[in-house]
């Protein structure tokens, strides 16, 4: 099922599902079991334009719409979702706030960096005592000599090791009632004070980069505050509400590999002389997961269209990734279930499925987040 797609966007859906297959699932187990960035897939993708997919041509991108960049995230997901991971991220954080508040300095200076591949993007938001309360961040940044002098600890930084340029989100005025006096600045990698610690060790996506990311006296020129002073939070939310439909996406990829893989297992696996596919049980959990992969599809669409009509979809981005999220989380448990002990291994890649799909149910947003915006929205409507 598909929402309306022109024919240009079901070529590129093509195009990436068969690039995916070639480039993307070949040794995806093995770069999860080692916690082993993709740098050669990434610079594949790359060379296909896929870390500028809306990034205007003249600044180095494809210069596509927000549906084209969610079909681009859930083919890749299908084979890899650290893969998928790390383009969403790239994409609509990185380059998105860029695209929302860079100057056209800015933008000219580093989108083109970015479309490129030439660096990686990263955005550094959270840190270790405010999560989903993200404006309680104590990160600082004070006035210095010709710019400002920055101070704090960064957490679950994605790409936290790899990036050649990050943004930053700061306290500009101490005093400021949150959300307000909250700032974004660009840093380049290398930057004296700006420290990257050791990858984390994770639960799931395990071949994408995260980091921890320590400030200290970190001096940032006049001309790298991104966007108006004070302002950086209201722009983080947009980019949260755009950011989740790539998540979202993400989710439908790791829900249509689970589908997939268990429509296969159970048309050749035998048990009691048929296959499963034969018992009522296997075919209701395939009924309801296919059920969920369309709705959860629909709505990253939907969500999708929106926002490449300029139009406000933070309500509908907050429910595609809600339940496209936990669709692929209940997706990956039947799989698992359908496949039985062989899923249980880590030879078959069914365990990899659920151990990603967790992440989309907690990055940029916990499905109890989304719950908050969703209700807040509706019970102002």
């Amino acid at each position: 099922m598909t929402f309306d797609l022109t024919p240009e966007q079901l070529g590129f859906r093509d195009r990436l599902r068969r690039l995916a297959a070639d480039v993307v699932a070949p040794g995806a187990g093995q770069r999860d079991q080692e916690q082993r960035f993709p740098t050669e897939v990434i610079t594949r993708l790359a060379g296909e334009g896929l870390l500028g997919v809306t990034v205007p041509v003249a600044c180095g991108g494809l210069g596509l719409d927000p549906l084209s960049f969610a079909l681009a995230i859930e083919e890749v997901a299908r084979q890899d979702g650290s893969v998928a991971l790390i383009l969403a991220s790239h994409n609509s954080l990185a380059c998105g706030h860029l695209l929302l508040a860079g100057t056209p300095e800015q933008q000219r200076r580093w989108l083109p960096e970015l479309a490129s591949g030439r660096r990686l993007g990263a955005w550094a938001l959270a840190e270790a005592e405010s999560g989903s309360d993200a404006a309680a961040m104590k990160t600082q940044a004070e006035r210095a000599t010709g710019g400002w002098r920055l101070n704090g600890v960064k957490m679950f930084v994605t790409q936290g090791t790899t990036a050649g340029l990050y943004i930053v989100l700061a306290r500009t005025a101490a005093e400021a009632k949150k959300p307000h006096g909250i700032s974004a600045f660009l840093l380049e990698a290398g930057t004296p004070g700006l420290q990257p610690g050791r990858p984390l060790s994770k639960f799931g996506c395990r071949a994408s980069d995260t980091a921890t990311l320590v400030l200290r006296d970190v001096v940032v020129p006049e001309e790298n505050l991104l966007g108006r002073e004070g302002e950086g939070f209201f722009a983080a939310k947009q980019l949260l509400d755009h950011g989740r439909i790539g998540i979202a996406a993400m989710a439908v990829g790791l829900a249509r590999a689970c589908l997939e893989d268990a429509v296969g297992y159970a048309g050749k696996r035998q048990q009691f002389g048929q296959p499963l596919g034969k018992f009522q049980a296997i075919q209701w959990m395939l009924a309801d997961m296919g059920t969920e992969l369309e709705a959860a599809r629909l709505l990253v669409h939907r969500a999708a269209v929106l926002q490449g009509a300029g139009r406000p979809c933070s309500r509908e981005s907050a429910m595609a990734k809600l339940f496209a999220s936990e669709a692929a989380s209940r997706a990956a448990n039947k799989a698992l279930q359908i496949h039985g002990g062989y899923g249980y291994l880590s030879s078959l890649p069914v365990e990899r499925y659920l151990r990603d799909a967790k992440l989309c149910e907690i990055g940029e947003g916990t499905s109890e987040i989304q719950r908050m915006v969703i209700a807040k929205s509706i019970l102002n409507s």
